[in-house]
């Protein structure tokens, strides 16, 4: 009996952690279409240790997640995806540049600025799919809602 009691209070006394809900652009326009929020698209690749960083401290707090939850649409997208993406009317695809390289189309249009692409970035888009924001860097919890407040 007192084994079991052990177990239980274990088991309650674990916290329960927010999990980012997480969209395919494809989601996220079907969702907006009943629903209109703004679009947050964080661009990565698989070999960017800032943006490696980001997933493991950015997007675990817990008031970020609540605020992306509520009142965004969040992507997550890898620069390198090799899938076509149909989002607003448009058909996107992944451009080799060499042996294992190349970059995804929507990346590029997503988050070029100054004629530069870096990683990680953070789009923001309006639910008419205007840039209200893109940032090319690491960017810490704080200080991403701090945007999201100003957007939203």
């Amino acid at each position: 009996m007192k084994k079991w009691l052990l177990i239980l209070a274990l088991v309650t006394a674990v916290p329960t952690f927010a999990q980012l809900k997480t969209h395919t652009f494809e989601e996220a326009e079907k969702l907006a279409a009943a629903t209109s929020k703004p679009y947050v698209i964080f661009i990565h690749t698989d070999w960017c240790k800032f943006c490696k960083m980001m997933e493991n401290t950015t997007f675990k707090n817990k008031e970020l997640i609540t605020a992306l939850n509520q009142n965004f649409y969040f992507i997550s997208f890898d620069a390198e995806d090799k899938k076509e993406i149909f989002f607003n009317g448009t058909v996107f695809k992944f451009k080799p540049k060499g042996n294992n390289s190349g970059v995804h189309e929507l990346a590029t249009a997503l988050a070029e600025k100054n004629g530069n692409t870096a990683y990680p970035s953070i789009v923001i888009l309006n639910s008419d799919y205007s840039i209200a924001a893109q940032l090319q860097s690491y960017i810490n919890a704080k200080d991403l809602l701090q945007m999201l407040r100003k957007i939203r």
